[in-house]
């Protein structure tokens, strides 16, 4: 109704709103792109750039507007208006996907790069809109008339629609999907990761527990931390696998070499999970000497698998393993402080 209400004082106006308006979103996705991307002071140079074309590409295409009624709907001037609009479309179009490509390679966040990626198609289509008006211009110059004057679209994937209907569409919609991706994704992931560490912690709790009661002192004081780390499962994850690594590292001179060597010909140690069954009778059959005072002949070599975890997220998975192993796979220990693995 209000269009019809503007076009009733100024034809064709709507043309011109619609055109403005899709220059201002190009511009606002610039300008949340470079406040994402870059330095601060970089960001608002390029914004405050942006702004500056957007402004003189409003004037100019307004002023064209203006000269275009009062001429009659001159082709000419109508040229110049389309030549106005596309040019800065198309810069911003080429400016975002530029961006988007190079933000998807370094991105560690699959959602953002996925959701990059999405955005990218999305410019490709854009430009396909572009190109079309820009044959438009030539067609128009060359005298041609590419598009009837009032047509209508039958199908959405015939010529000339598919370039002047279905194209900007789908790149508006694709846009929009890719710049929403990682906010609707970004709550999911984190509800799943944090029952991932609820998990992981007290699967980790027997270990822990026989660790810590023969070494109370790797245990992290409670007084040490805020009641709001307390009840951070990220924190509480990141300690106990502290804990327990510390514990492992403090039973090295009980570790023992020929414990080592026997669990490596009952385990297949190809596996990882062998590798942790391995691992855990070493552990058990330490903790078992620590308590009994007894020192490692011949000290156990590290486990390889261990040394190759480098981030606290391989270091809880590796963990998980040996804690598994531990608790299921290897059974108590002999009077000769050997491991018996469980069904043997």
């Amino acid at each position: 109704m209000f269009e019809h209400a503007v076009e009733a004082v100024v034809p064709h106006v709507a043309r011109l709103l619609s055109n403005c308006a899709s220059l201002a979103a190009a511009t606002a996705v610039l300008a949340v792109s470079f406040q994402l991307n870059l330095k601060p002071a970089e960001a608002q140079r390029r914004i405050r750039l942006r702004l500056a074309l957007f402004a003189a590409s409003a004037l100019g295409m307004t002023v064209l507007f203006t000269v275009e009624e009062m001429t009659h709907r001159s082709p000419q001037v109508y040229a110049l208006y389309l030549l106005l609009f596309i040019a800065y479309l198309g810069f911003a179009i080429v400016d975002f996907l530029l961006q988007a490509l190079r933000q998807s390679k370094s991105t560690r966040r699959s959602s953002v790069r996925i959701g990059l990626r999405m955005a990218a198609a999305g410019c490709a289509f854009g430009l396909i809109y572009a190109l079309y008006k820009l044959t438009e211009l030539v067609s128009m110059g060359l005298g041609f008339q590419l598009e009837p004057n009032h047509s209508e679209c039958s199908s959405l994937v015939a010529a000339p629609c598919v370039f002047s209907v279905t194209s900007p569409a789908l790149a508006v919609l694709l846009i929009c999907l890719g710049l929403t991706l990682p906010a609707v994704v970004y709550p999911i992931s984190q509800s799943r990761r944090r029952r991932w560490e609820v998990a992981s912690f007290e699967a980790l709790g027997p270990l822990w527990q026989d660790l810590s009661a023969a070494m109370p002192e790797i245990v992290l004081s409670p007084a040490d931390y805020t009641e709001e780390a307390s009840n951070d499962s990220d924190f509480l994850l990141q300690r106990r696998v502290i804990e327990i690594s510390d514990a492992i590292l403090a039973l090295r001179p009980y570790r023992s070499r020929r414990v080592q060597e026997l669990a490596q010909g009952a385990f297949d140690t190809g596996t990882e999970e062998g590798a942790a069954a391995v691992e855990a009778a070493v552990v058990k059959a330490a903790l078992a000497a620590s308590k009994a005072g007894r020192f490692a002949d011949e000290v156990a070599l590290p486990s390889a698998e261990a040394a190759s975890r480098k981030d606290l997220r391989a270091d809880t998975e590796w963990l998980l393993l040996v804690a598994d192993a531990y608790a299921n796979r290897v059974g108590r220990v002999t009077d000769d402080d050997q491991p018996e693995p469980i069904g043997a």
